[in-house]
């Protein structure tokens, strides 16, 4: 049986993960309301902007009761803004910003640079198989400390294979945490489903039926 996972539809590329969940196996369904996460196996939080996902899931009254489920162990995958959102601590936070938490990562925001320094690149990822993946980064973040609990899935390549040319203000980018996984909770820097690539999704899903 196919597992029902929601899609954040507040803001970001939700048709885009639509897609890919239909193509990973899984039963996608759009999630505005609180009422609607009671029927859901898992749950992805889109890309977007985090400040603004934070506002519309409080307008929405979708914080708290989601912020609960997460607590009481509803998958959740996060891409970019998603992973924002998941993480315990955020480096770049503007002074009311708030996150849903569940990853003991701390993540700094914006951290490849503005929307002009977004780049395509590929990353080996723990759990995929088929070799490197897709990884689009625009105003991505990346993970600088990730607790003992937390499962590095992919950095970005070094130096001298394939890596990203150094980003304005944060330093070399090659090595850098992009992939994590803690219980049943996955996050990514990058947007793998805006690459016609559904094997994080595929991953995604089988932590779902776990």
């Amino acid at each position: 049986m196919k597992p029902v996972i929601g899609v954040l539809a507040l803001q970001g590329d939700v048709r885009e993960h639509v897609a890919a969940l239909e193509a990973a196996g899984a039963r996608p369904v759009a999630v505005r309301r609180p009422t609607e996460l009671a029927a859901l196996d898992g749950l992805v939080i889109p890309g977007g902007e985090s400040t603004t996902i934070d506002k519309l899931l409080r307008i929405f009254e979708l914080f708290d009761p989601l912020r609960a489920a997460i607590a009481a162990g509803l998958p959740v995958y996060g891409s970019c803004a998603g992973m924002i959102l998941l993480a315990d601590r955020v480096l770049g936070a503007t002074h009311d910003q708030q996150t849903l938490g569940g990853l003991d990562v701390t993540v700094r925001r914006n951290a490849f640079g503005r929307q002009v320094d977004s780049f395509e690149s590929s990353v080996e990822m723990v759990g995929v198989p088929g070799g490197p993946v897709p990884a689009a980064f625009i105003r991505a973040p990346w993970v600088e400390e990730a607790g003992p609990a937390v499962q590095v899935l992919a950095r970005t390549r070094h130096r001298g294979a394939g890596a990203p040319e150094p980003s304005t203000g944060t330093g070399d980018v090659a090595g850098r945490i992009v992939a994590v996984r803690q219980g049943t909770l996955l996050a990514t820097s990058f947007h793998p489903e805006i690459t016609g690539d559904a094997r994080v999704h595929e991953l995604f899903v089988a932590i779902v039926k776990e």
